[in-house]
């Protein structure tokens, strides 16, 4: 590999290797639409990455590579790409990271921000998963309390035991995948689970169809208007059913709502970029990790740049 690296790769002679730790840039590959995010490289070291959807992930991908995710420091890296193609871009997907969106705001003034609908469900159904783990801590509480109460007394310990087989605990700790799939999509034993839980919490039913019903508004909608009353609606579904989980989740939705529905106008999502970060995961796991930074940046590059 060194061999490779030193003599025959050509990376000895890049001309962006010099700050390649810091920032990388790849003026000709701007596009109309971006997507930006962020990913780690190494050892949880986290770098900006804004790539161009027209690319599909494959050469020409790549635009720019920061490291870091502090807008300051990004903002002054973008900066360096020609200010006319910069004002050419139409739109920029992103999460819901202020960070994010003020380097949007700076950097391409003209472009329509567009936070990612997927970054949205996925606070729903983290809201959920809070809720069961609440739960299963409270029934793993109440089992060491029986077991110790057991042995005070010497008496055999037999925790419930429910109609397919789990105990209340387990049936908890089972249930974290049936909370992230749709009904439809369930096995006939999450089926099962679902409705022995649903029984015994029904609260976590309830939040289970908030989550599905969120994903359905941007699945089934087809235009802004109709996406507000529909997200209007599923707010006031939120405020009856006062989780506070949900509450968050609610709020956060608030607060970005502008670029929230602006995914209606072409339904952009920030799906390429979670795709490439895929593949650079999947280029560190075929490495087995990343032992010289800017080498591994320099093959990145050479691949989707």
């Amino acid at each position: 590999m060194r061999q490779y690296r030193d003599f025959q790769s050509g990376f000895t002679d890049w001309d962006q290797r010099g700050h390649a730790k810091e920032w990388l840039l790849y003026a000709h590959n701007l596009g109309s639409h971006l997507s930006l995010d962020e990913t780690s490289l190494s050892q949880g070291e986290l770098y900006t990455i804004l790539t161009n959807k027209a690319a599909k992930g494959g050469k020409g991908s790549i635009v720019a590579i920061v490291a870091g995710t502090k807008a300051d420091t990004v903002i002054e890296v973008l900066r360096k790409l020609p200010e006319s193609q910069r004002k050419k871009v139409k739109e920029v997907t992103l999460d819901m990271a202020g960070n994010m969106a003020l380097i949007a705001k700076k950097c391409f003034p003209k472009a329509t921000q567009v936070t990612d609908r997927f970054h949205v469900q996925q606070l729903a159904l983290e809201a959920v998963q809070d809720m069961r783990i609440a739960y299963r801590w409270q029934a793993l509480e109440a089992d060491n309390e029986a077991l110790e109460q057991a042995k005070l007394n010497q008496t055999d310990y037999q925790p419930e035991m429910l109609a397919n087989g789990d105990t209340v605990k387990q049936l908890l700790a089972r249930s974290r995948y049936v909370l992230y799939k749709k009904a439809t999509n369930w096995t006939e034993s999450q089926r099962e689970r679902a409705m022995l839980l649903f029984e015994r919490y029904p609260d976590l039913k309830t939040a289970y169809e908030l989550s599905q019903s969120l994903s359905y508004i941007f699945e089934a909608t087809t235009n802004k208007l109709y996406g507000l009353a529909q997200l209007a609606k599923w707010h006031e579904g939120v405020r009856q059913a006062g989780f506070k989980a949900f509450n968050t989740v609610a709020r956060s939705i608030q607060n970005h709502y502008e670029t929230i529905l602006n995914y209606f106008d072409n339904r952009s999502t920030n799906a390429s970029a979670e795709s490439f970060n895929a593949k650079i995961k999947a280029f560190r796991a075929q490495f087995r990790g990343v032992r010289n930074v800017e080498f591994f940046l320099y093959r990145l590059t050479q691949l989707y740049a």
